[in-house]
């Protein structure tokens, strides 16, 4: 009988994973530039006509940079990682990281996202950081954006709207390579690139008041960053030997409610929908299926000669992904909708919730990964996962976070088996692994993290950073390569 492969591989990278505009702060230090993460407003819960205030209007913009709108913005604030880095990272080192994903603030390298030099003050921030992690044998995966486009990119072409992002894009990722060549072999170029398509300003810095046709708009700048990721990964391939590029998605892993063959083809078509960006990234083509969407939808995307031979040569290395939870979806107008921003779906009743709605499926994770397997037949990488919660601090200044534990445990069995199913998994970077601001809506008390942060949601607090019960928890799981959980 064949012996299964039953444990974590010995190379496994175990770590966590952060944005610029959620950590870092200092927005306006460091010669950096405003970014579209900039323009996010805290909304107060009582507040808020849904769960997220991502959508950010020409009007409103305007508001703002002339002062008239008035609010708080934690994602310019962050959680000072900019100042707080070497101990940060000391933290990580400490948890025994392999790896930490973070990335690089477009604005802080180009301030407007198009000028005739780098900044070197922006240059030098990242230097320090890969620095302070190698010192401790950490990796960085580094993703080159992750919600945040140039502010001044907006201004001027309505972000990846324009075919101009693609130039000004590869420049920028040209002058990271070549700065950090010797630093980073681990990259990712857009953060969950799907998300375009629930908020064309997270994903790409465009306004969609400033569209015609909204569905056009979307796909023809998906179009853009398709062709802006092959040349950065033919790029990096040239300039970095040995490195490894990859594409990410915010995976929907869905089930059909019932075996009525209705409720199975929506399933499937769903899938289609969520799986088309990997498909591009992955197998360097656009699938056949997305041919009678845009057909339904009046979408015609306008390509360069060349962008199709572009696509199928210069395919991503690995494919990265975040996984949260899964979806249950029904024609039927029947079933209770389930909670939790940005995606839809109806509860499934084999399911328990996070305090956020988002509902907790372990088992989806192995189910995704044999899936994802199957089909790309590349490495995979777990880039986000993690349980947002809220932390109570107990009066000895402890915090008891089992829940947590209990989430990231039984997701990290399933990895487990998934690699025994025969798939390539390379990583795991739990979402978070310090508190950070909430990137839907922009609040702290949405906490992910091994390391308390203490901040409150209107910007109260020390800063300190303290240690959750997770942490020591997730300290002996990488200790033992996943072995003891």
């Amino acid at each position: 009988m064949t012996n299964f492969k039953q444990k974590f591989p010995d190379n496994f990278l175990w770590g966590g994973a952060t944005a610029a505009n959620q950590l870092e702060g200092a927005y306006d230090q460091g010669g950096k530039g405003l970014s579209s993460a900039d323009m996010v407003a805290y909304v107060p819960k009582a507040e808020r006509s849904n769960d997220h205030a991502i959508e950010i209007s020409s009007e409103r913009i305007a508001q703002i940079l002339s002062g008239e709108f008035n609010a708080r913005f934690p994602k310019r604030e962050g959680v000072d990682f900019y100042h707080r880095y070497k101990e940060d990272i000391a933290l990580f080192a400490e948890m025994g990281f392999k790896v930490f994903r973070l990335s690089i603030n477009w604005a802080r390298i180009y301030p407007n996202g198009d000028d005739a030099q780098p900044n070197e003050a922006g240059l030098k921030f990242y230097d320090d950081v890969f620095d302070e992690l190698h010192k401790y044998g950490i990796e960085p995966l580094v993703t080159l954006a992750h919600y945040e486009t140039p502010l001044g990119l907006t201004q001027k072409y309505n972000g990846w709207a324009s075919r101009e992002l693609v130039g000004c894009f590869t420049r920028y990722a040209e002058t990271v390579f070549r700065r950090y060549k010797d630093k980073v072999k681990y990259w990712i170029t857009f953060n969950e690139i799907n998300m375009m398509t629930l908020s064309p300003f997270t994903g790409g810095g465009v306004v969609i008041d400033r569209a015609g046709n909204k569905l056009q708009t979307i796909y023809q700048a998906l179009h853009h960053q398709f062709i802006a990721s092959s040349l950065a990964t033919k790029l990096v391939h040239e300039i970095i030997p040995g490195s490894r590029m990859g594409c990410m998605l915010a995976r929907m892993e869905s089930y059909a409610a019932t075996c009525n063959p209705e409720d199975v083809r929506l399933n499937q078509h769903e899938n289609q929908l969520n799986l088309y960006f990997t498909d591009v990234h992955a197998r360097g083509e656009y699938p056949k299926y997305m041919d009678r969407y845009f057909a339904e939808h009046n979408i015609e995307l306008h390509k360069e000669p060349g962008d199709d031979e572009l696509l199928k040569q210069y395919t991503v290395d690995y494919v990265a992904f975040s996984y949260y939870m899964t979806l249950t979806l029904s024609v039927s107008p029947e079933g209770e909708r389930a909670q939790g921003n940005l995606f839809g779906g109806i509860r499934n009743p084999y399911l328990k919730a996070s305090e956020w709605g988002w509902q907790i499926d372990p088992t989806g994770l192995r189910i995704m990964l044999n899936t994802m397997y199957d089909r790309y037949r590349k490495p995979l990488f777990i880039v986000e996962n993690g349980l947002g919660a809220y932390d109570k601090v107990e009066p000895d200044g402890s915090i008891h976070d089992s829940y947590r534990i209990d989430y990231l445990r039984q997701h990290i069995a399933q990895m487990k088996e998934a690699i025994m199913d025969g798939v390539e998994l390379i990583g795991y970077t739990s979402w978070g692994p310090i508190d950070l601001v909430s990137m839907s809506t922009s609040e702290m008390s949405k906490r992910y993290g091994f390391i308390y942060v203490d901040l409150d949601d209107d910007g109260n607090g020390t800063l300190d950073r303290s240690k959750k019960d997770s942490f020591h928890w997730y300290k002996k799981v990488i200790a033992s390569n996943g072995e003891e959980l």
